[in-house]
């Protein structure tokens, strides 16, 4: 019994470190169901180990690789886990992989089968998995295994992708029912009600201000309805606008009061699939990229020819840049067109492509569909968000542009490492590659996918290349679960240093200069100015935040860089490509501002958990940061005996009644933090809603006569204090554990035991409540008080315990001094989630609002973006394919593609991106946001001189001059046309360092007086 606990326990720890984030995607069912689940996988070339990498991360019961084929050279430009020595032992593929893989999760069991797999082995051992993948098999061997997997009872779920080039496919069957339980993995929607009709059907309109979000045929259930019998039920919606949606009959039920919730309930579906045999003839195909609509048909033709010629040429496939071989497969697949009718016509420029490349492997493409690969596998063993219906077929056919004039031989094999690579893309792109310089920001989870990519394309190499990262964050335990570089002995390291070894072990040819400098205004002098970035070929992104995404990309719009953006959020994910002069950059377009919770809502009316786990997170901040901070920071500078000197004369320091209280109230041991926590329990808990129903009583009625306590307003139920509740101890340890923290106060491992905490609160004396006088603020426009002024009378007390403290001598040197307690969200032994779980869940129990686990809170309060390895990887091999173009340059604007892609649906969207947007000045002159104007200026150069040579350039006149928010030059405003004899260096005053600064100016383009003049581009004056 206490070995199942102490299990039990143990993967309560691997949940909440390990896999908090995946956890946040995919649900405790689909977590539990996938450490049940056991996969057999097939294949460990580029395309396989990323598969096998992404399943082990997930956390999967067991994963059985199998690849009995020797390790090669090439091999090195796509298998990550493999080595040079694998390559000149002959060590299986398999076998070479498999301590490595090992590596990357200690809770999955991984091993290797050496049985060859073909078209007549016995199968019968693959009915203990649950889920079979094969990578590049040929499609004799995937009928065989396909049809054994539909055979059994339930069926094994069935998966086959490969990578040819610059080619790829995935198929998925998962049997002739396979149920769905949650199709997108969004949370349930809910909404406020307004109002419900009491007709056939009843109409129902949300509380104002609130849109439902949902659709047509949604179930839905009530809650809460005050009057109408509806609480409980189950209602299929018909959508009738954004806030309003009908429902079935209400015509024979009483009349609705007020109140309540609607919830969308989530239901479950059944997706049917159909064998590989059928779907080869008639295909279901996902496309992506509605500019190449024609080409997953083509291609799923060519890939079948691919595999005809490849048995007709004893297991070859076509030689690089062979015309004689293109034409034979375009024979082949106009044959496979002909028995099946799938097109009018064969594309044999989209076959020429396939057959140039098919012996190559672009590493990039091999990440993308290895991500979705391992996402459609933990879908068919969870029935967690939607299958893919069958087929997806990804190209990147654009990184050959421009290679038609090239020398064939370019792509021919060189027998080194990159041989897979160069039959893709030849030898001119490699040694451009090579030569990169690559700075990239941030280096977690899309940062370590993103530097495998670049070992495998030999990006950045020695001696003209170089990578450039930097993230100042140490490794944490749950960075392990999705950042495969690193691994748990490298907890508390440095993540760029450990991303940097990482990455050498798998290409020692980069040459990577790991950096722990944050980028931001601050480094932007020193570090990472001008010079820096107008060095480097291309600016990569690896953030997880907006503000600091944005400032890069401002960074990369001032030197003319390009920049590559890219995000994930669980199941989602982003991709932006942004190029000079070509595209538009990140901050062109802006997401709306989050909405404000009012001041009252947080502090007196919460509705929902978001408004209390955010009530708890600020008085975390007040509590144990801001206010021990500011009182650091006053008795830094004063001393208990001049501040009531001061007092007495009536000089009175900002603060001051804060710190005095704070000072007399401080605790001396563990005992009182004891005491505090108990006591504030009470007011938080207690007292609290105790007073806001003196003030307004349950019966109180607004002007118009309706209830004042009415949905959203919830009314409190005060919480009674008990020893044997878990959730009131945890409380009141957590915050006496935070404040002798704050204090600097000691206490030992046996104060920490319940029963002498019990014992000090069965002694604590608790305040009885008394009503406040305080007024409670309801009008939901009212901001918070930056300041709230003091009473005279409470001076006076201030003053006179101030004096009490010294008369007493009661004021030793360290009680001046407080260790505020910065927030932290991922060391689970310091009480701060602990605290704010406690708290927003206590919160929530006074206002009947339904609690959450830890877990949860933690999402929440620690604004953390739920991750998961299958995005991460898909999203960095789509940033990489996008890489490989921006270092070849000179491509037109429909080469690059923009992505959006959310693997829960699954939808999977490519897009061209947008041009950047043009401003006119007039029908001469237009600018966009890479256009600037520069002016060589000198020591000597006046205002008036400066406007004369922007007036000459672009033959207007200019009306302002504008450096940030100073202006310099406005004509109309008193004493500036006086300025027009200073020099530039007098008005602009820029610091010895500084060699320009960059001024906003407005011209003139209509003589009309009352005209508006118009924006110029912004201008860059150099000072010498």
């Amino acid at each position: 019994m206490n070995q199942a606990k102490a299990m039990d326990e143990e993967m309560d720890i691997i949940d909440d470190s390990l896999y908090s984030r995946q956890r946040y995607v995919l649900g405790d069912r689909a977590m539990h169901q996938m450490a049940q689940s056991s996969v057999f996988l097939s294949g460990l070339g580029g395309l396989g180990v990323e598969i096998a990498k992404n399943i082990i991360l997930a956390g999967l019961k067991s994963v059985v690789i199998h690849d009995p084929a020797p390790s090669t050279l090439s091999d090195l430009s796509s298998q990550f886990f493999l080595r040079p020595d694998d390559v000149s032992t002959g060590t299986s593929r398999a076998e070479a992989s498999l301590s490595r893989l090992q590596e990357l999760n200690p809770y999955v069991s991984v091993s290797m089968v050496s049985q060859p797999l073909t078209t007549n082995s016995d199968l019968s051992f693959l009915s203990q998995y649950q889920c079979v993948i094969l990578t590049d098999a040929s499609v004799d061997l995937q009928l065989v295994v396909n049809k054994f997997c539909r055979a059994q009872q339930p069926p094994v779920k069935f998966l086959s992708c490969s990578v040819r080039g610059v080619f790829s496919s995935l198929f998925c069957d998962f049997g002739p029912e396979f149920t769905v339980y949650d199709k997108d993995g969004e949370e349930p929607l809910e909404c406020f009600i307004g109002n419900i009709t009491k007709a056939s059907p009843g109409v129902v309109t949300c509380l104002e201000g609130h849109l439902h979000g949902m659709s047509t045929g949604d179930l839905i259930t009530f809650r809460e309805v005050v009057g109408m019998e509806v609480n409980g039920t189950t209602h299929t919606i018909k959508v009738m606008s954004p806030s309003v949606f009908s429902v079935g009959d209400t015509s024979e039920m009483t009349p609705y009061q007020h109140g309540g919730i609607v919830r969308q309930r989530k239901t479950q579906s059944t997706v049917t699939f159909e064998p590989l045999e059928v779907q080869l003839r008639n295909p279901s195909v996902l496309i992506a990229d509605f500019a190449k609509f024609e080409h997953p048909l083509q291609t799923h033709i060519g890939l079948i020819a691919l595999d005809r010629f490849s048995q007709t040429h004893n297991g070859s496939l076509p030689k690089p840049r062979d015309p004689r071989d293109a034409m034979e497969l375009a024979r082949l697949a106009n044959e496979v067109n002909r028995e099946n009718k799938l097109v009018e016509l064969v594309d044999e420029e989209l076959l020429k492509a396939l057959s140039f490349t098919a012996g190559g492997l672009l590493p990039p493409l091999a990440t993308v569909v290895g991500g979705l690969a391992a996402q459609e596998a933990l879908i068919a063993l969870t029935g967690k968000f939607s299958p893919l219906k069958q087929w997806l077929y990804l190209d990147a056919v654009e990184v050959l542009s421009g290679q038609e004039s090239l020398d064939s031989t370019s792509f021919l094999p060189k027998g080194d490492r990159y041989d897979a690579v160069r039959i893709c893309l030849g030898e001119e792109l490699l040694q451009k590659m090579a030569n990169c310089r690559l700075f990239m920001v941030g280096c977690g989870a899309i940062g370590c996918e993103m530097l495998k990519n670049y070992a495998m394309l030999g990006i950045g190499r020695r001696p003209a290349g170089q990578i450039t990262i930097t993230d100042n964050d140490l490794i944490e335990k749950s960075n392990l679960n999705r950042q495969f570089l690193f691994r748990p002995r490298h907890i508390q390291q440095p993540k760029s240093l450990v991303a940097a070894r990482s990455t050498n072990d798998i290409n020692p040819e980069l040459l990577i200069d790991p950096q722990q400098y944050k980028v931001f205004p601050g480094t932007e002098r020193k570090v990472y100015h001008d010079q820096f970035f107008q060095s480097q070929t291309v600016i990569v992104n690896a953030l997880d935040n907006v503000e600091a995404r944005r400032y890069v990309d401002s960074r990369c719009v001032t030197n003319l860089r390009p920049l590559l953006e890219s995000g994930t959020m669980g199941a989602k994910g982003h991709v932006q490509v942004i190029v000079p002069h070509l595209t538009e950059s990140y901050s062109s377009q802006q997401d709306p501002p989050d909405k404000d919770v009012p001041y009252c809502t947080l502090k007196s009316f919460p509705a929902t958990i978001e408004h209390t786990i955010q009530w708890a997170r600020d008085k975390f901040e007040a509590l144990f940061f801001q206010k021990p901070s500011m009182y650091t920071k006053f008795w830094d500078s004063q001393s208990p005996q001049k501040l009531l000197q001061a007092l007495k004369e009536q000089q009175i320091p900002d603060g001051v009644v804060k710190v005095v209280k704070m000072l007399g109230s401080s605790p001396r041991d563990w005992t009182s933090c004891v005491q505090l926590g108990r006591i504030k329990f009470e007011k938080y808990f207690n007292h609290k809603a105790l007073n806001l129903i003196h003030t307004f009583p349950l019966d109180t009625k607004m002007k118009d006569g309706s209830l004042f306590w009415q949905s959203p307003k919830r009314p409190p139920i005060h919480v009674v204090f008990s020893t044997s509740n878990k959730q009131h101890m945890l409380f009141v340890m957590t915050t006496a554990k935070l404040l002798a923290s704050i204090h600097g106060i000691q206490y030992t491992d046996q104060d920490l035991l319940e029963s002498n905490i019990v014992t000090i609160i069965q002694s604590t004396p608790v305040p009885l409540f008394k009503p406040s006088s305080k007024t409670v603020i309801t009008d939901e426009s009212v901001k918070k008080p930056e300041q709230v002024e003091v009473p005279l009378d409470m001076m006076e007390t201030c003053q006179a315990n101030l004096e009490k403290m010294l008369a007493a001598g009661d004021i030793p040197q360290q009680k001046l001094r407080m260790f505020p307690q910065a927030f932290e969200k991922d060391d689970d032994s310091n009480g701060h989630i602990d605290f704010i779980s406690s708290a927003a869940n206590l919160r929530a129990s006074v206002y009947s609002i339904e609690n959450v686990d830890r877990l949860k809170a933690k999402l929440i309060a620690g604004r953390i973006v739920p991750a998961i390895a299958t995005t991460t990887a898909a999203v960095a091999g789509l940033v990489s394919i996008e890489l490989i173009k921006v270092i070849q340059g000179g491509l037109p604007l429909e080469s690059y593609k923009n992505a959006f892609l959310s693997l829960a649906l699954p939808s999977l969207v490519f897009s061209e991106p947008a041009p950047p947007l043009k401003t006119l000045v007039n029908k001469d002159l237009s600018f966009s946001l890479w256009d600037r104007w520069e002016v060589k200026g000198h020591k000597d150069m006046t205002l008036q001189e400066f406007l004369n040579i922007l007036q000459e350039q672009c033959g207007l006149e200019v009306t302002m001059v504008v450096l940030g928010v100073k202006m310099i030059y406005v004509p109309f405003m008193p004493g500036h046309k006086k300025r027009l004899t200073q020099t530039m260096v007098k008005l602009l005053k820029p610091d010895h360092e500084r060699s320009y600064m960059d001024l906003t100016v407005s011209l003139q383009t209509n003589t009309d007086e009352d005209a508006e003049d118009a924006p110029g581009p912004p201008v860059r004056y150099y000072f010498k």
